[in-house]
């Protein structure tokens, strides 16, 4: 099945960003808060490591490191996280540092079943830079 994809110039991270992006919708920083203000239903999805939720993060939200999202979000998968999971018919808004690993992500959700999802245009950069509150404490 794999060897079956064979482009005739090599692609790289940029490529995929740009093809996830293309069949995905963003929000912006000023669209998520006002969402988190009204106390919306939705579940919000921070993509990054570890590290870096833990230097700061969006309150509320759930770290789902990109490397495991597939794994995270498949119920039939032993290890799942439920609050993604179980959010297949619930808004989803996903976000990383600049906005590629969460284009990707939300590309991945939405090839999985999840029906609205959205991407934080320009990430948590963007979100600080316009300097919307931020969560900084270490989780352990």
């Amino acid at each position: 099945m794999y060897n079956t994809f064979k482009p005739e110039h090599p692609v790289g991270l940029m490529d995929f960003v740009k093809a996830a992006k293309a069949c995905i919708t963003e929000i912006t920083p000023a669209e998520l808060k006002a969402k988190l203000d009204a106390k919306e239903n939705f579940l919000l999805v921070d993509v990054r490591e570890s590290a870096e939720f833990e230097h700061g993060h969006i309150g509320s939200a759930h770290l789902v490191p990109r490397g495991i999202i597939e794994a995270a979000a498949d119920t039939a998968y032993p290890k799942h996280y439920p609050p993604l999971s179980g959010a297949r018919n619930q808004q989803v808004v996903v976000y990383c540092a600049t906005s590629g690993r969460s284009a990707m992500a939300a590309a991945v959700l939405q090839m999985m079943g999840y029906k609205n999802v959205l991407n934080l245009a320009g990430g948590y950069t963007r979100w600080e830079s316009e300097n919307m509150p931020v969560v900084r404490e270490a989780e352990y």
